[in-house]
């Protein structure tokens, strides 16, 4: 009942926002934030009391709201239980390693690169036509989902803060509009679209989202964004591996095409340069969202690893 809901309401915030140019949704969030403090300030305040009253009622109404037309679906049939059981060993894992390192290696040589000769995208338009293209492709017995023709993926207007908390991208439930940082590295860009795009499907799950997202990234004929799909797949299988045979890990690193490295370096670059307080502080509350929803830590790779092996075996 539910997920039929949410294709209503999707379709209806569709239509109302997506044809406005910029995040109609980081607006309604910074307006809403600045109500928020208003209310708490006043409610210190004697004659304000009421305010206090009222804190707690629109917070109530956000609450129910975000849960009506989102937080259900965390209780949906899981992915994984339309996949047939596989045993998931430390010899799959890096089978697949090595599979998506080649991959990552022929379409790395054939995308678009900057002065410095890292990954650059040249159209990131086609980018999201492409995805929108691939959501009408997913297999039918993992996804029964109605995908849209309506193109509702946007650079958020708070790009600068994003950076510096770990955040690639979010959904909003409330305009149904997919936002994302586009001041990521290239190589994070078009993986992030297919993910929150994922979300604008209806698929909740932060690592039901990246499967979904690598589906409609792995079969693309974008060079662009079939290289973010395989490379963020590369990533997610060392992450997995790393703490049971770092060496395995090294070694796959050390065999990086010098395009795939020269993109790995200016990942750990711009990473480096962000890091701080808000970065620590939004990954500890986003794991206790994650986990307050059914689903594991932000850093947990397990549950996309688990869908990517018994789907690729």
């Amino acid at each position: 009942m539910f997920e039929r809901f949410f294709e209503i309401q999707k379709e209806i915030h569709q239509l109302l926002f997506s044809w406005i140019p910029f995040s109609f949704g980081d607006i309604l969030y910074l307006l809403l934030g600045i109500y928020i403090l208003y209310l708490i300030i006043t409610s210190f305040k004697k004659k304000k009391r009421k305010s206090l009253f009222k804190l707690l009622i629109l917070v109530n109404i956000f609450y129910f709201l975000y849960q009506i037309f989102w937080g259900m679906l965390y209780f949906q049939k899981p992915i994984i239980e339309k996949l047939p059981e596989k045993e998931i060993t430390l010899e799959k894992k890096k089978e697949l390693a090595l599979k998506y390192l080649e991959k990552c290696k022929q379409t790395r040589a054939v995308v678009t690169e900057d002065k410095y000769g890292v990954f650059q995208i040249s159209d990131i338009n086609k980018i999201k036509t492409e995805i929108l293209s691939q959501q009408t492709k997913l297999p039918s017995f993992i996804s029964s989902k109605t995908a849209t023709e309506i193109n509702s993926l946007k650079p958020s207007l708070f790009d600068g803060v994003m950076s510096f908390t770990g955040i690639l991208g979010y959904y909003n439930p409330f305009t149904s509009e997919a936002q994302y940082n586009p001041q990521l590295p290239s190589s994070y860009i078009p993986f992030t679209l297919a993910h929150e795009s994922s979300h604008q499907l209806g698929f909740a799950r932060e690592q039901e989202a990246n499967f979904i997202g690598y589906l409609i990234g792995i079969q693309s004929s974008n060079p662009e964004l079939k290289y973010s799909a395989e490379y963020f797949t590369l990533k997610s299988l060392l992450n997995s591996i790393v703490y049971e045979d770092e060496k395995f890990v090294e070694n796959v690193i050390s065999d990086f095409s010098s395009g795939m490295k020269r993109d790995r370096a200016y990942e750990k670059q711009f990473a480096a340069k962000h890091q701080g307080f808000l970065n620590a502080f939004f990954s500890f509350t986003n794991n206790l969202f994650l986990k307050s929803n059914q689903q594991e830590g932000s850093v947990t790779y397990s549950y996309f690893i688990d869908l990517l092996i018994r789907y690729e075996n």
